[in-house]
C-alpha cells in the first residue's frame, strides 16, 4: 500500500520508518508546517531534516493530503470538541474514496457518526486499532468476538496513570514525588493533565462504547475521575486488606466511566508499571483478557499496520 502519513510525533515516525519492513511504501510524510512527498519519501532523510530544522520537507503539509496514496495514516495528536484537523483530514481522504488508518483518537472518540457517515458516503474505509491500548489488538477480538456479544469492557489503559499507580504502591511514595519520576524518565509528559486526569483512558473507553453500541457517545458522555487526588495512604490500606488501586475504563451497557477503583492486589487487571489490559465480558466466550504494550511509537505502529494488513485493495 501507498501511505500518506500525516503527523511525525512517535507514532507518525515509526509508522514512516517502519512501512519499508511491513511491505509499504511512504509517498507522502507531513509535520504541522511541512511536507515531503514522492514516489518513495526517503523517510531517513525526510525524518533527520525534521531533527535538524524542525520540518519533514520543502512542501506545505496540505500536499500531504493531496498526494496519488491509497491509505491515510492520521497520527496527528488527539483534541477534543470538533477534533480537528484529524476530523477534516479523515473526511478529504474519504472524498476521495481512500482509506484511513488512525491512531489520533479525537474522530472517532468525538465524532464517531460523522466518521461512519462520511465512510458510508465513499468507497475508502476507516480503521483505529491503534486508538485503543497500542499495540493490545482490542478492537480486532471485538471484531472477531462480534460487538453484539460483548456485554461489557474494562481494563486499564493508560500507562502513566498506571505506571504512577504502580510506583506509590511498591515504594510507599506520594503522588507528587512519583510523577516527578514519571516526567524524568519520559514516562509522563510535562504537562501530564491528559493522562492523570483521566481523559486519555476516557477517550478510550468512549471509542470502545461506540464500537460495541455502534455510534452515539462523546468525551462528554463519560463519568471521569482522575487519580490526582488519590493519597498514599489510600495504597498503603488497600494493601493490608490484599488489595491496590488503579486507574480502571469501563464500558457497561450505556455506562462509560473512569475513575480509582480498589482491585485484588493479585488479580488480573493489576498489571504494573506501563502496561495495559482489557477484559471482555462475552455471552458464549466467557471472559477475554488482552494485555500488553498500550503506548510508545513502533508498539502502536505494529496497530497501524495490522490495520492497513485488513484494508481490501482500492478500485
Amino acid at each position: 500500500m501507498r501511505l500518506a502519513v500525516v503527523g511525525a510525533g512517535a507514532v507518525g515516525r515509526a509508522v514512516a520508518d517502519l512501512a519499508g519492513e511491513y511491505g509499504h511504501d511512504v509517498v507522502a510524510l507531513a509535520d504541522s508546517s511541512s511536507a515531503a512527498v514522492g514516489e518513495g519519501v526517503d523517510v531517513e532523510a525526510a525524518l533527520a531534516t525534521k531533527d535538524d530544522t524542525g520540518r519533514v520537507g520543502e512542501h506545505d503539509p496540505e500536499a500531504a493530503l493531496e498526494a496519488d496514496y491509497d491509505v491515510l495514516v492520521e497520527a496527528t495528536p488527539t483534541t477534543l470538541g470538533s477534533a480537528e484537523p484529524g476530523f477534516g483530514h479523515v473526511v478529504s481522504a474519504l472524498e476521495r474514496d481512500r482509506h484511513v488508518v488512525l491512531a489520533n483518537k479525537g474522530p472517532v472518540a468525538e465524532r464517531y457518526d460523522d466518521v461512519r457517515a462520511a465512510e458510508r458516503e465513499s468507497a475508502g474505509s476507516v480503521r483505529f486499532e491503534a486508538t485503543v491500548g497500542g499495540a493490545i489488538p482490542v478492537l480486532s477480538t471485538i471484531a472477531d468476538a462480534g460487538p453484539g456479544q460483548v456485554t461489557a469492557a474494562r481494563g486499564v489503559l493508560n500507562g502513566t496513570a498506571n505506571f504512577i499507580l504502580t510506583r506509590m504502591a511498591a515504594e510507599g511514595l506520594d503522588y507528587e514525588h512519583v510523577l516527578a519520576e514519571a516526567q524524568d524518565l519520559g514516562v509522563a509528559e510535562a504537562d501530564p493533565s491528559f493522562d492523570v486526569e483521566g481523559t486519555d483512558a476516557a477517550l478510550k473507553c468512549v471509542i470502545l462504547a461506540n464500537v460495541l453500541g455502534d455510534g452515539g457517545y462523546t468525551l462528554d458522555d463519560a463519568d471521569v475521575t482522575g487519580i490526582t487526588d488519590v493519597p498514599g495512604e489510600a495504597l498503603e490500606l488497600a494493601a493490608e486488606d490484599g488489595r491496590t488501586i488503579r486507574l480502571i475504563g469501563e464500558v457497561v451497557g450505556d455506562r462509560v466511566r473512569v475513575g480509582p477503583r480498589l482491585i485484588p492486589e493479585h488479580g488480573t487487571l493489576a498489571v504494573s508499571g506501563t502496561r495495559n489490559i482489557v477484559q471482555l465480558e462475552t455471552n458464549h466466550a466467557g471472559r477475554l483478557n488482552v494485555s500488553g504494550r498500550g503506548a510508545g511509537g513502533p508498539e502502536t505502529a505494529t496497530a497501524v499496520f495490522s490495520d492497513v494488513g485488513r484494508l481490501p485493495p482500492l478500485e
